[in-house]
């Protein structure tokens, strides 16, 4: 019966992902859906993309072995990203008229920097994808009792997702991800319900329970050592996070600047208490079932799965697995169409600049393709775990994407020769002390990786201004002041001027 019901289910939101294709007419429509979105679907959008299968198995199998000191990079870093890219940057962005980051990056300094930060930013998707894809291929493992393997799972389930997204893009996406939205509230909160109902003292009891074995310590002791690297992880996601395409994407498909910014911002609120619901549940369960504890350590990500499978009805099983169901595809859906849209928009475009439109659309479903089968490869020969392939994801954007957005938007006298040199000396950086020293690097990395490139951004900027040798540069207060066809090569024929 739930064999069924999943497939059922795989069924009904596939149908749902083609239905909303048929209003997919042009690379607009394809990439932003149009920029057409209410407010209730862009705040779904946000919360369903980033409440992915790391929610559930990720964050949760981590605060058991952490608490909440462990899981600073998600939901809490995470959640403070999406407020800032919806206070911060959402209604400067929005008025671009642009399709992608990449766009951002070539308009407010050249072609070179668009193609680097492009590439970072693509690169970056891989693992978090993968964590989506190796999640859907413990969900077939486990819903069929190992009639299918974790690999064939993958393989699967990557399948059901590309169907869809090759054809609908943002549109089927958007809808789906409303859909999936209410399903994973209503089926994770039934769940929590009837786990606190079998722990004697209910969820005051599990609460008072993880207090006591020191789970809610959020801070660190105070060494300087271990506040760097809290701190290096929790920017790692909050601020490596904002220069992504999926959440670039979420701003500009809305259907104005206001819904842009709230949207954001209310998405990031409910995905921030939401995440707390499987802990409760991967908690109560160790308390439910002792043998569950013994997992923590070697196998903490099948804990809550296991938990549902051997302790709770049919029908509750049917709700979970709905929603994780929801949660998965709804995240890799999204972040298998960002980096593939931006691959084609910023990278392959510039290669055939006479590409038309429908001949543009085309090029964006065949990189989705392509894209997927890489995912599919990393996440079949990677064994990082699925919180940890989400958390590194961020560092390449972290040390080389971050400091030319935010300085392109926020200071005026940030130039190319600025923005080249803060890419190349983050990501040089990074890579450097991660190879030569790794984990044993007192400082983190991506966090010395960061300061050069704020560093490089400083002087390559400032330097030639002060020898006199600086070249005009564009910023983003003079190209809001302008519509973005007239400025992006990307516009389509009626817009331009």
């Amino acid at each position: 019966m739930l064999l069924w019901f999943v497939v059922l289910y795989l069924l009904v939101s596939v149908g749902i992902g083609l239905f909303a294709a048929r209003r997919v007419h042009n690379a607009k429509d394809f990439a932003i859906a149009g920029r057409s979105l209410p407010f209730p679907v862009v705040m779904a959008t946000v919360f369903a993309t980033w409440f992915g299968a790391e929610s559930i198995f990720g964050i949760s199998s981590t605060f058991l072995k952490d608490g909440l000191g462990g899981v600073v990079a998600d939901p809490f870093g995470s959640s403070l990203c999406l407020v800032l890219a919806g206070i911060l940057f959402s209604r400067y962005l929005y008025r671009l008229n642009i399709i992608t980051l990449g766009d951002f990056y070539r308009m407010r300094y050249n072609r070179s920097v668009e193609v680097i930060t492009t590439l970072c930013i693509v690169v970056s998707y891989l693992g978090w994808v993968a964590a989506q894809v190796k999640a859907l291929g413990l969900l077939f493992f486990t819903v069929t009792d190992g009639g299918v393997s974790q690999e064939a799972g993958m393989v699967l389930g990557m399948g059901l997702v590309l169907t869809y997204t090759v054809f609908g893009g943002m549109f089927s996406v958007a809808i789906l991800d409303f859909v999936q939205m209410i399903v994973m509230l209503g089926g994770l909160l039934f769940i929590a319900v009837l786990v606190a109902g079998k722990v004697d003292g209910g969820a005051g009891a599990v609460i008072d329970s993880a207090a006591g074995a020191g789970k809610f310590k959020f801070f660190p002791d105070p060494d300087p050592w271990l506040w760097l690297t809290f701190i290096g992880t929790g920017v790692t996601m909050m601020f490596g996070s904002i220069p992504q395409q999926d959440v670039f994407q979420r701003v500009s498909s809305a259907k104005s600047a206001k819904i842009a910014l709230w949207g954001s911002v209310a998405g990031a609120a409910l995905y921030f208490v939401f995440t707390f619901v499987p802990m409760f549940i991967a908690y109560a369960g160790t308390m439910i079932d002792p043998a569950l504890g013994g997992m923590v350590e070697t196998e903490a990500e099948l804990i809550v799965p296991t938990l549902v499978t051997r302790h709770t009805p049919l029908i509750a099983q049917v709700f979970f697995y709905g929603a994780v169901l929801s949660a998965i595809m709804s995240t890799a859906s999204a972040t298998l169409l960002a980096p593939s849209v931006t691959f084609s928009e910023n990278i392959l475009r510039g290669v055939l600049p006479s590409m038309g439109d429908h001949r543009f659309l085309l090029v964006m479903r065949a990189s989705l393709v392509v894209f997927s089968l890489l995912v599919l490869g990393f996440a079949l020969n990677s064994d990082a775990s699925i919180f940890k392939m989400v958390e590194n994801a961020y560092k390449i954007t972290l040390a080389g994407a971050f400091v030319p957005l935010v300085f392109g938007i926020l200071w005026r006298r940030s130039t190319t020769q600025g923005a080249l040199a803060a890419i190349f000396g983050g990501l040089v950086s990074w890579i450097l002390v991660e190879l030569l020293i790794g984990e044993a690097s007192p400082v983190p990395p991506q966090l010395i990786g960061l300061l050069i490139s704020t560093l490089g951004m400083l002087a390559g900027s400032l330097l030639p201004q002060w020898v006199g040798h600086r070249l005009p540069e564009r910023d983003i207060h003079a190209l809001m002041h302008h519509h973005a066809a007239s400025l992006s090569h990307h516009a389509e024929p009626e817009h331009r001027h």
